[in-house]
């Protein structure tokens, strides 16, 4: 029995120190270009490899090896995500975002993604809370002098479980709010994602990520050299398409 319990714990120290793969890898630096730093769940996740790539030899774009999940998770984990790719080191921008698993409902047991119209389930963190934690985080956020960029949340497709469309619309305009009082820049791949996404029940949601990237501002791009102009073949020619399951 201890010898299992050793051989158990061992295991687990493996897995922990084994090398994070795809988008959780760690880079390092490239000496003289600025540094990015991308915040966010399983979206996030999905568009950090094609931007990588897109700014490969531009930038250093960099991102916690976790899923960031909700803003409770933020104020938790904040400084831990900061100092990514080594403590103390600048960030040029800061590009962020919370709030499909802010809005997404829980059992009353921590159970997720529970039935939204049952008595016992609310949200994970409900739009006040959102609210003040969007301030909280951003006033920490704004304190490593970075160029901060909220990308907000994209749609919830119909038939999914543990959440209900049309919420991120509102808790995309709290967001709003806070960041136009706070004067933080907005992404808007929330009316990008409605012109790709098929929001239906059972289907994969496609999205090529290059196109995301291509929905922001060309001022944003500019100091980073990117050049915004080039075709849109030539984005979905360098990534193609990549179909995942989204909002799980």
């Amino acid at each position: 029995m201890i010898r299992m319990l050793a051989a158990s714990l061992l295991l687990i120290e493996l897995v922990a120190a084994a090398p994070k793969k795809g988008p959780f890898k760690q880079i390092e630096d490239v000496k003289g270009l600025p540094r990015v730093l991308l915040i966010g769940d399983s979206i996030s996740i999905g568009y950090t490899l094609p931007v990588r790539s897109l700014l490969h030899g531009k930038a250093n774009v960099h991102r916690p090896p976790v899923n960031c999940a909700a803003t409770i998770h933020g104020l938790k984990s904040l400084e831990t995500w900061l100092a990514t790719g080594g403590e103390n080191k600048k960030w040029d921008i800061i590009h962020f975002n919370w709030g499909l698993h802010d809005l997404k409902y829980m059992g009353p047991n921590g159970e997720n993604l529970a039935d939204p119209k049952a008595e016992t389930s609310k949200q994970q963190v409900a739009p006040k809370a959102y609210e003040k934690n969007l301030r909280e985080l951003v006033k920490r956020l704004k304190k490593t002098g970075a160029r901060l960029i909220w990308r907000n949340t994209t749609p919830v497709p119909t038939g999914v479980r543990g959440r209900v469309p049309g919420h991120s619309a509102e808790y995309n305009k709290i967001a709003a709010r806070v960041m136009n009082e706070m004067e933080v820049e907005i992404h808007d791949l929330y009316s990008f994602a409605k012109k790709v996404y098929w929001p239906t029940k059972r289907r994969r949601t496609s999205i090529t990520l290059a196109q995301a990237l291509y929905s922001l501002p060309k001022k944003w791009l500019k100091p980073l050299k990117f050049n915004s102009e080039n075709s849109q073949n030539t984005y979905q020619y360098v990534f193609g398409t990549i179909n995942r399951r989204a909002y799980s």
